[in-house]
């Protein structure tokens, strides 16, 4: 019988003032129809969506709202500004974004998901303008999620700048590359809880498939926030089904603990304590 655990019974994810069960954070944006995505939203199971806020973002060539095609009393939208490549023009989107989530009344307003590019080529974070965003929208009140690149050190500053939770990319956002430096993950993990253990930690960005998701779960990471991978699949609706099952494995599996990996092999049967058959 399967136990509670197995089923994360009773397990959330806290970030800021918001809680959650599930683990996996999905975008909106890539999708060939509105109708699409939000099919490829329920089957992830996702309880947080992010939406680019800009205006041109909002509607799409027929005139559509995207938030008419998203359940507000279901999904927790995370206001994302997406397209920003300085610390004045996201913290200005970020701004509009909690504007537009308070008339709506939708709990999202009070957090961010911060993103400052560097340039249009590689999309990789501009930590010094990331670093500036983070502390005037913390000072404005805002529960700010950081993207950021792998790198440590911009991770832990980012957090000491009150940060509710650093978002480092697994590789280059939209790339499909995956998890790229394990180590780094590794180190980011270890810095940001050193002295918070539940503080949450979400790869972001370069998610290409269902393994890459559980490999992040599996190092530790409390989340894991994508678009590409599913919007971008052959088939997204399966692929966000996947998605989902994967976030919870991996998710469980380092909650079970892994075995060492050992260089010779090790008898799944051992024969110590044996006893010999009669006759």
């Amino acid at each position: 019988m399967a136990s509670e655990t197995s089923a994360s019974v009773g397990e959330t994810l806290k970030i800021g003032s918001h809680t959650f069960r599930s683990r996996l954070i999905v975008g909106t944006g890539k999708y060939t129809s509105f109708e699409l995505m939000q099919q490829c939203l329920e089957a992830s199971a996702a309880e947080v969506i992010t939406v680019a806020v800009r205006r041109e973002r909002l509607v799409d060539a027929e005139g559509r709202n995207i938030l008419d095609f998203i359940d507000l009393d279901r999904y927790t939208i995370l206001p994302n500004t997406a397209g920003c490549f300085t610390a004045e023009d996201a913290v200005r989107v970020a701004r509009l974004g909690r504007e537009i989530l308070s008339g709506l009344e939708n709990p999202g307003a009070d957090w961010v998901k911060l993103e400052v590019l560097g340039d249009t080529k590689t999309l990789l974070p501009d930590p010094v303008a990331t670093l500036e965003a983070t502390r005037q929208l913390v000072e404005d009140g805002f529960h700010v999620l950081c993207y950021t690149s792998d790198d440590p050190i911009t991770a832990r500053r980012l957090k000491d700048a009150g940060a509710a939770s650093v978002m480092p990319a697994g590789s280059p956002i939209g790339s499909g590359q995956g998890i790229l430096n394990r180590n780094n993950i590794r180190i980011c993990l270890e810095y940001l809880k050193e002295d918070d253990p539940d503080y949450p930690v979400i790869v972001d960005a370069g998610v290409g498939t269902a393994s890459d998701v559980a490999q992040a779960m599996e190092l530790g990471c409390d989340g894991v926030l994508l678009n590409t991978g599913i919007a971008g699949a052959d088939d997204p609706l399966l692929m966000a089904d996947a998605m989902r099952h994967a976030c919870l494995a991996g998710h469980l599996a380092w909650k079970a603990g892994r075995i060492p990996k050992k260089l010779y092999a090790t008898a799944s049967s051992p024969d110590t304590g044996v006893v010999a058959p009669r006759g």
